[in-house]
């Protein structure tokens, strides 16, 4: 065996041996593995350090202090864990390190991407033709949406923004529910619409856009586009997509939809009743990462007109080779770009359509079930549900602001489960966020005792 296989046995070794152990460990890095990254601040080295020393080093130290986000008890944010089909994807895919530009660049990348667009968009049911574009998460995926969205409503008033810029372009009138994430609003300042440059619409009670106030907006005084949101990323609600999409067909605005988790309750028929109208937007955003449970970074961007991203992103170099199938750089922001859609395809290839609909089933199933414990258990202790859980998410709060931060510096301190703050209707609360494909009904029932016990401990104090 060469020392090249050598390095490369040893970490697939420490890999493995990471990936079977995450279950059984702690959610929350110890103090101690925190305080040991110090090894990590050395000199530059003068001269080569060995190989296998340097893996060593980096599993010894570094795995001890990350967070559990791969196992069934992380909770904090909308991150999902690994499929073991996703990892090995991965590692396949990092071995052969294509890059996925041009087809010319990789034939196997081209062809998993022609596949992998095909099924997602079948997945989630959207419009045929709809295109698809792979970029590195959620954020990325709204500016490349919002992009094309300027560019096709600048070019409905004769106006060409990719080659003369938006310097004496009509204005753009942006319209967006109370509760849009914030990065919907780095996007649009991304792509020069103006992040408070916006009218804002009044949201109820769990976050949702009221289409009954939605501005009288007119036309004429420039083009329109209007951003609703498919899972709130607190309470997990649905904006009101078909009333949305009728006032926005009335002004020939674009519509898009921010679903960085929630657009694959499309994938689960059971859920049919939070997307009606979901379909009738001309932009989609999402992410892989999150509950498709494939490595970080993946986003995903579908736009409904074809052609569109090209003519946002085309580039043009005299070296570069002929069209020849979806050539990636001539749709996203980046030119260079991993293979993201080998593991797509392996998740996908692997769960099926029934899979995919059982995945979104048994995270809701499982943010329901901690919900309902907590309510039984604490409600007469004061702690309060505060959305209806329609999808992963459940909101918390715990007596009053003060005592909600003691019982996630508890939990956080205990450590077999993460639960993360959040603001809601300008007070502190807890959320619990569900997307590990890992967290079954009895291991949220365990979470739920978790955090039961950790409520009882502040309570005592």
């Amino acid at each position: 065996m060469t020392p090249d296989l050598d390095v490369l046995r040893s970490a697939a070794d420490r890999a493995l041996a990471y990936a079977t152990g995450i279950d059984d460990r702690a959610a929350t890095p110890t103090p101690d593995a925190i305080a040991r990254l110090a090894a990590f601040d050395e000199p530059f080295p003068d001269g080569s350090t060995d190989p296998g020393d340097t893996i060593e080093l980096l599993d010894r130290v570094g795995g001890p202090a990350t967070m559990g986000s791969t196992g069934p008890n992380y909770f904090g944010f909308v991150n999902g864990a690994t499929y073991p089909v996703a990892l090995g994807a991965a590692f396949i895919a990092d071995a052969w390190d294509q890059n996925a530009a041009l087809p010319v660049m990789s034939p196997v990348a081209a062809k998993l991407y022609d596949v992998s667009a095909r099924w997602l968009i079948e997945a989630l049911r959207l419009p045929e033709g709809t295109d698809v574009a792979y970029v590195t998460g959620a954020t990325v995926a709204n500016a490349s949406c919002l992009a094309v969205a300027r560019d096709a409503q600048l070019a409905a008033c004769g106006w060409d923004s990719p080659t003369r810029g938006l310097f004496g372009a009509p204005p753009i009138q942006v319209v967006v529910g109370g509760q849009v994430h914030s990065t919907i609003r780095k996007s649009l300042g991304l792509v020069g619409l103006g992040s408070e440059r916006i009218t804002v619409v009044p949201t109820d009670d769990q976050g949702r856009l009221r289409a009954d106030l939605l501005p009288d907006i007119d036309p004429a005084a420039g083009p329109i586009i209007v951003c609703a949101q498919a899972g709130e990323v607190n309470t997990g609600a649905f904006d009101p997509f078909d009333a949305i999409a009728d006032w926005a067909a009335e002004r020939d605005a674009w519509m898009h939809v921010d679903g960085a988790f929630g657009l694959w309750a499309l994938a689960d028929p059971s859920r049919a009743h939070l997307v009606t109208g979901l379909d009738r937007a001309d932009s989609w955003a999402t992410d892989g990462h999150k509950w498709l449970n494939v490595t970080y970074d993946c986003g995903i961007a579908f736009v409904r007109r074809p052609g569109a991203l090209r003519h946002t992103f085309a580039s043009v170099a005299g070296y570069l080779p002929p069209e020849n199938g979806f050539e990636a750089m001539h749709h996203t922001p980046q030119s260079s770009q991993r293979a993201r859609q080998v593991e797509v395809w392996a998740v996908l290839r692997t769960l099926g359509r029934a899979g995919l609909a059982a995945m979104v089933q048994q995270a809701s199933d499982a943010a329901a079930t901690i919900a309902r414990q907590l309510d039984d258990e604490l409600g007469n202790d004061g702690l309060v549900v505060l959305n209806d859980v329609v999808l992963n998410q459940v909101l918390v709060r715990f007596v009053d602001t003060p005592t909600t931060e003691r019982l996630l510096a508890e939990i956080q301190r205990d450590g077999r489960v993460w639960c993360g703050p959040t603001t809601w209707q300008g007070e502190r609360a807890m959320r619990i966020s569900v997307s590990s494909w890992k967290t079954t009904i009895d291991g949220a029932r365990q979470a739920a005792d978790v955090i039961v016990g950790c409520a009882r401990n502040v309570c005592g104090d």
